[in-house]
């Protein structure tokens, strides 16, 4: 009795060790919360652990970062401190100010890092590359930059990265699929609108596990400015497109990437608690996903 309970106790150990997870590391818009120069109500009162939109994906073997933001001390410190794995690179989605500034934290002014690798596509690559202060971090080491042009094979997950539109002014815009031991997420904080894409967001959802999206805004009106000039698809959109999918499918979607002024950063706001009830999850720091 006793050798069977000890092969079920190191039976379960093992499967422990070899988790790959799936860790949401912050959900805010890239300026994050509070913004500056914002005396709105969404601004007037700071909560805890409120960062920028990034994931990480990891295993006792190795662990990745999923956009390098603003926040990016407190995400990646938090990756390692937590989960015991020192970070294996860092995939960015594109050259905006939430998704690849937080590569300062690397450089010879902070923690002087030796040769982390940095997957990037080509045009992301080229303007770190000849742009400062990034082209420093390369010149000094601290970064290998990791071209993509397909599917990245890695010791326990694969990633492959697939372009959406979106204001692409110094790099293309990708999303990234993330295959693991039994499940496939895909990871897409930002797009402009599903409708100008080339693939269908219904089918990649039937096609994969968990479909963590672009959650920016919940509605028209939501900002004083046009947000025609700030293209993303509502969450209202999203949802009125997904309507037909039964609750499994709708049950895939992680909303995040949250502008500072999208009430369904409120836990208690009706319309989030009405959607969850339909199904859909809505990103919150340190939730885990599973990937086996």
């Amino acid at each position: 009795m006793f050798k069977n309970k000890l092969l079920l106790l190191i039976i379960a150990g093992c499967q422990y060790l070899s988790a790959q997870q799936i860790v949401f590391l912050g959900n805010l818009q890239d300026a994050g919360a509070p913004q500056f120069n914002c005396d709105k109500s969404c601004c007037l009162i700071e909560r805890p652990n409120e960062f920028v939109a990034s994931i990480g994906v990891y295993s006792e073997e190795e662990a990745f970062l999923f956009d390098a933001t603003p926040d990016f001390t407190h995400q990646a410190s938090f990756l390692q401190k937590q989960f015991k794995t020192k970070l294996s690179g860092i995939f960015l989605t594109h050259a905006h100010m939430g998704h690849y500034t937080g590569l300062m934290h690397v450089g010879r002014e902070a923690s002087n890092e030796k040769s982390l690798p940095v997957y990037a596509m080509p045009r992301m690559a080229d303007f770190l590359e000849s742009n400062g202060p990034w082209d420093q971090l390369i010149q000094l080491n601290n970064i290998a930059i990791k071209r993509l042009r397909g599917p990245e094979n890695l010791k326990t997950i694969s990633v492959t990265p697939i372009k959406a539109p979106h204001r692409d002014e110094y790099s293309e815009t990708v999303g990234y699929l993330i295959k693991g031991a039994n499940k496939t997420a895909f990871y897409l904080p930002d797009i402009d609108k599903w409708n100008v894409w080339e693939q269908s967001i219904i089918e990649l959802i039937q096609s994969i596990d968990y479909a963590i999206i672009d959650g920016t805004f919940l509605a028209e009106g939501e900002l004083e400015r046009p947000m025609s000039e700030i293209p993303h698809p509502f969450i209202s959109e999203t949802i009125a497109l997904l309507e037909s999918l039964p609750k499994t499918e709708k049950n895939k979607v992680w909303f995040t990437h949250f502008n500072h002024t999208n009430p369904v950063r409120d836990k208690n706001h009706p319309t989030r608690l009405k959607l969850e009830k339909e199904g859909y999850h809505f990103a919150e720091f340190a939730q885990e996903i599973s990937l086996n």
